[in-house]
């Protein structure tokens, strides 16, 4: 019955959260599905990156990296890149934009279904997110910030407290997609796991039962 109610109460906060969107939508130019590097070399490249060049993303680069981490992968069933419990799906992704091609800088959301982006804030609030993730200078500076995000309530309401289990173990196959993507493009990532849960949620205002559990900033090396 807990589990019941959890669900209730986080459907109802997600629909508050859903009618607050109300910012500009931006369509992603169409994901690459070939590369010219193997999957074997990108896992031999792979590397936690924290330092990148002044240089912004492109909006290409930007498409490829979401589309990696959370991105549609079977138009029929709407299964994504990413394993999930129950094919329940609960990661959000949200991206602090400071340098990015043709994109005003901003906090955004992804939409996985619709391979776009929503702006919820035209401030990125890199200073506040630098402050909550212990001052880690990759954090401020890197042209984007991705900030994993999970919906609790939706895997605990079908596998009660073992659910919390499979949501970190669901992030870390989004960042292992998200650190072979940008081996293959040629940028640098490093997950972020020291930070203020709180502190990050208060900065995105997250909707009830919405906790943050990584953070990924990016750039080219």
């Amino acid at each position: 019955m807990e589990y019941v109610i959890s669900f209730i109460i986080g459907v109802i906060s997600l629909i508050k959260f859903t009618y607050a969107q109300n910012g500009k939508v931006i369509k992603l130019p169409t994901p690459s599905f070939k590369s010219s590097i193997s999957i074997e070399e990108a896992l031999l490249y792979r590397r936690s990156k924290r330092f990148y060049k002044d240089l912004p993303l492109t909006t290409q680069e930007l498409s490829q990296i979401l589309w990696a981490s959370q991105g549609i992968s079977d138009s029929d069933y709407k299964f994504r890149t990413c394993p999930s419990a129950g094919a329940l799906y609960p990661l959000e992704v949200y991206i602090s934009i400071l340098k990015v091609e043709g994109i005003e800088s901003g906090i955004y959301k992804y939409t996985p279904e619709k391979h776009e982006i929503i702006q919820l804030y035209k401030n990125h609030k890199r200073d506040e997110l630098y402050e909550a993730s212990l001052k880690q200078e990759w954090v401020k500076w890197a042209p984007v910030v991705l900030i994993i995000c999970a919906s609790f309530y939706k895997t605990k309401a079908r596998y009660g407290e073992r659910g919390i289990r499979y949501i970190y173990i669901e992030t870390g196959h989004c960042a292992q997609n998200i650190y072979l993507q940008c081996v293959s493009l040629g940028l640098g990532t490093v997950a972020v796991g020291a930070f203020d849960d709180d502190e990050i949620s208060k900065i995105l205002n997250l909707p009830k039962f919405e906790i943050p559990t990584y953070l990924m900033p990016i750039g080219k090396i």
